[in-house]
């Protein structure tokens, strides 16, 4: 059996403020969904709070951050690479690329370090 199918498919070419009805349905659906949602003006307008549940101390100085970034950045690069050893195909060379592009970092801060000292 086969079906007949109009190509391009029919669509409907109703607009949804067809009538006065479904112009006012939509305006109530719209001020609905600003008192509940908010408006993107409100959004935009409502200053932002830090999340002080991971939060780096402000009194420490650069060479510190560096450090640990670097630190970071290593412990990172290992885990990755060990991850790829228990990987195979594309997936590894994924995983080598990242851990790459972590040594890339790595070596960016550990760059900054000597010039810090």
């Amino acid at each position: 059996m086969f079906k007949v199918t109009p190509n391009p498919p029919d669509t409907d070419p109703t607009s949804p403020y067809e009538s006065p009805d479904s112009k006012k349905l939509h305006e109530a659906a719209d001020r609905a969904l600003d008192y509940y949602l908010g408006s993107a003006a409100d959004i935009q307008a409502t200053p932002r709070k830090l999340c002080s549940m991971f939060i780096v101390n402000p009194e420490l100085d650069t060479e510190t951050l560096l450090a640990h970034a670097c630190e970071s950045l290593a412990s990172a690069n290992v885990m990755t690479m060990d991850l790829a050893d228990h990987v195979e195909g594309p997936s590894r060379n994924t995983l080598l690329g990242i851990a790459q592009v972590i040594m890339l970092g790595e070596l960016a801060v550990n760059r900054a370090l000597d010039q810090i000292d």
